[in-house]
């Protein structure tokens, strides 16, 4: 039955071998996508025994029936993944997912995850949220068989408690769960309320899948801001639109650009594309759109680094633009989200008259702040 969850053009020796993982891995060094490091060597043998034991799982399920019964089925190889920001966690996710060979398979960032699941509760016709979560479960099992979920964290110990009851279920569907996070399932909600309830949740991770730190001292993002000596570049031009899109693949290891529409308050926008905690958009995509400063500390707390491309010279007739791009700036600096762009100027003359413009001096004063090692890390 379960045959078919394998994609039979994947299905080869080169895909069933021992060291798959690190094959790739070290191919991508050689082609200087990547930066080689012993830290994230470790997480690779860890992925490859992963990848080793779905194998097994599903060739367990593809026995006739006679000969599971008295044979209970593989361990769950379900595995838990934190580091620090910017360690490559979701790169070496993105390397085990594309490696997989198995047709039913999902990888999914932890934020549109838990949206997704609120909506299920919120559209289901069962009154009881436990039978509607495992009417998901079911679902999601049937779906995929492999489930990663990139950039976990719990804020909220009513998600806590949804996520406790979910879990509970995929695992017992034997549900691969591959999860990376910035912080360990005990640190996931350090300062909450109702930690006991909380700690229901931590217990069961903690029980069912296994933990591993990534521990490496160098944040790749940050080397890579350092490297490139400028997150501002001017002026306009096809140097700078070269250099938008090149930043955007280096930290988002060359993911395509594709369009994004993100929920706000009360409204939606679309950014040109976003990768994880990672957005690239445009100065008409966040100023000449009606937004406020609200708007802009929900896109602040949802992505750490932004690059945002074309931003121009403004004049008098460009002060509601100049004023956005004001409550702009002071949501980013307020929330230390890194900030790359292209301008048609230097910062000090993007605005030098207008309504506004002896208070964009902050605005200025924060812009070069921005550029400076200090701020970066």
């Amino acid at each position: 039955m379960l045959k078919r969850y394998f994609n039979k053009e994947k299905n080869t020796t080169k895909s069933n071998h021992p060291d798959l993982l690190k094959n790739i891995y070290y191919q991508w060094c050689d082609d200087e996508r990547i930066k080689f490091d012993d830290s994230q060597l470790v997480i690779i043998a860890e992925l490859q025994n992963t990848l080793d034991k779905i194998r097994r799982l599903l060739l367990y399920y593809q026995k006739p029936i006679w000969l599971r019964i008295n044979t209970p089925p593989p361990k769950n190889p379900s595995l838990y993944i934190y580091g620090d920001v910017g360690r490559g966690k979701s790169m070496l996710m993105k390397l085990f997912f594309e490696a997989c060979p198995i047709k039913l398979k999902n990888r999914i960032h932890y934020s549109k995850f838990i949206s997704e699941i609120h909506t299920y509760i919120h559209v289901s016709s069962k009154r009881n949220k436990t039978e509607t979560l495992i009417a998901y479960a079911n679902k999601l099992s049937t779906e995929s068989q492999l489930l990663c979920i990139d950039e976990f964290y719990v804020t909220d110990i009513a998600d806590a408690m949804i996520l406790e009851r979910l879990f509970t279920k995929l695992l017992d569907l034997n549900t691969t769960l591959v999860i990376t996070s910035n912080r360990h399932p005990n640190d996931l909600y350090l300062g909450g309320i109702q930690k006991a309830q909380f700690s229901k949740f931590t217990q069961l991770l903690q029980e069912h899948v296994k933990i591993i730190a990534l521990d490496t001292p160098i944040d790749y993002r940050l080397s890579y801001l350092r490297s490139s000596k400028r997150v501002y570049f001017f002026p306009l031009g096809n140097n700078s639109e070269q250099f938008i899109r090149d930043s955007y693949a280096q930290l988002t290891n060359n993911s395509p650009i594709k369009s994004i529409t993100i929920k706000l308050l009360g409204r939606t926008t679309t950014l040109t594309s976003a990768y994880q905690n990672i957005a690239l958009t445009n100065f008409n995509e966040l100023c000449e759109q009606p937004l406020g400063s609200n708007d802009y500390s929900k896109i602040a707390q949802q992505f750490n680094y932004i690059i945002v491309a074309n931003i121009p010279k403004m004049s008098y007739e460009y002060r509601n633009e100049a004023k956005r791009f004001m409550s702009l700036i002071d949501a980013l600096y307020e929330h230390n989200v890194k900030l790359i762009c292209s301008a048609e100027t230097p910062a000090e003359d993007l605005y030098l008259e207008g309504d506004g413009s002896f208070e964009f001096k902050r605005t200025l004063s924060r812009l070069i702040e921005m550029q400076t090692q200090h701020y970066l890390t």
